[in-house]
């Protein structure tokens, strides 16, 4: 990293992810943002499209193809899926880059086909591509130039699971995710579907037997347990603007006790700034982590013998995106992984 401030650049800078990227790097002092992307707001100022950014003092929004990235150190591509993989394919051969889409988080292209409905657009950079779950990944975020940033909900679900699998007090088989996310997770961009009148005062249940980050949260849990596994993976949509819980119902393996699940995600993340246990009998919600970078992960005996719940909160557009995002590149400039996200959650 050069003596002075790190440039940085946001492209995709007029969405939800952006604008929370924009919000904690205000707050970092070692980088400077210098480039912010919007293909249709282009030439306008980003306080246009988020008021609450106007004390700022930001560069003006631009095209892809007025940008310079030459004079960057890192970017961050928030763009829809899809997208991401040519785009990056053309960014200087030296740039570090954060993608916070899903282009480049499945290890193997014929995987992202399946499941995103077209070839892979940039297979020569996949290989490349370190999957950026920080607490389990920093040895190797740290040297990269691509980070993939993993989705909300397989951040979450990895968080609580990955250290009972590695500890093989879990069965790999026969693990549910029952998921709830806030509205933001959908995006920015207009929808029927996420009009108020058809996401008020109601939850529903999408993507049944088929949302895209299964195979991301299958194939973390994988490498976790070193043998293939599946899970029963449902996502809902709850009438709120941020958040994820997800219930997580697991059989307990080996003759280990709810306790001892207890005691090992203690002793994992006991020297973690992000990703907390719950007191025992405390039940984690997504109000005690609302646009903080923190993970709250609480474990449970279920009334069904051999079996235990676990329950993981994160804000789905902090820990679960930008945050995140945020502490990789940290590790990429050789910072301390908590500077700009001491923010503590917002509460009521």
């Amino acid at each position: 990293m050069k003596k002075n401030k790190a440039k940085i650049g946001i492209i995709g800078a007029s969405g939800y992810t952006g604008a929370e990227l924009v919000r904690i790097l205000s707050c970092h002092d070692g980088v400077e943002i210098d480039l912010l992307t919007a293909e249709r707001r282009a030439g306008r100022e980003l306080a246009s499209v988020f008021p609450h950014l106007a004390q700022l003092a930001l560069p003006r929004l631009v095209s892809l193809d007025d940008a310079n990235f030459e004079r960057l150190d890192l970017v961050f591509c928030c763009l829809p899926h899809g997208k991401t993989q040519e785009v990056v394919a053309g960014l200087p051969a030296a740039l570090k880059v954060i993608d916070l889409s899903a282009d480049f988080r499945l290890a193997d292209p014929d995987m992202y086909a399946t499941w995103y409905g077209h070839a892979h657009r940039a297979p020569e950079l996949q290989g490349e591509a370190v999957y950026g779950l920080t607490e389990f990944a920093r040895a190797e975020v740290a040297p990269a130039r691509l980070v993939a940033n993993p989705g909300c909900y397989p951040t979450a679900a990895q968080l609580a699971l990955n250290p009972l699998l590695e500890q093989a007090q879990i069965e790999t088989q026969d693990i549910i995710i029952d998921a709830k996310s806030g509205v933001s997770g959908a995006g920015r961009t207009a929808k029927e579907a996420n009009l108020f009148a058809e996401v008020g005062e109601g939850i529903h249940a999408y993507g049944l037997a088929g949302h895209r980050h299964a195979p991301e949260i299958e194939q973390g849990l994988s490498r976790a347990a070193k043998t293939p596994i599946t899970v029963n993976f449902t996502p809902h949509l709850v009438p709120m603007n941020r958040g994820i819980l997800e219930t997580v119902y697991v059989r307990l393996a080996n003759g280990a006790e709810v306790g001892e699940l207890r005691e090992s995600l203690r002793r994992r993340f006991q020297d973690e700034a992000f990703v907390h246990l719950c007191p025992e009998g405390v039940v984690p919600a997504t109000r005690h982590v609302r646009g903080s970078n923190h993970c709250l992960i609480g474990v449970f005996r279920d009334r069904l013998p051999g079996r235990a719940i676990l329950i993981a909160v994160i804000d789905n557009l902090v820990k679960g995106a930008s945050g995140q995002a945020v502490q990789n590149m940290n590790l990429m400039f050789s910072l301390p992984e908590s500077t700009g996200l001491r923010q503590e959650p917002l509460f009521p």
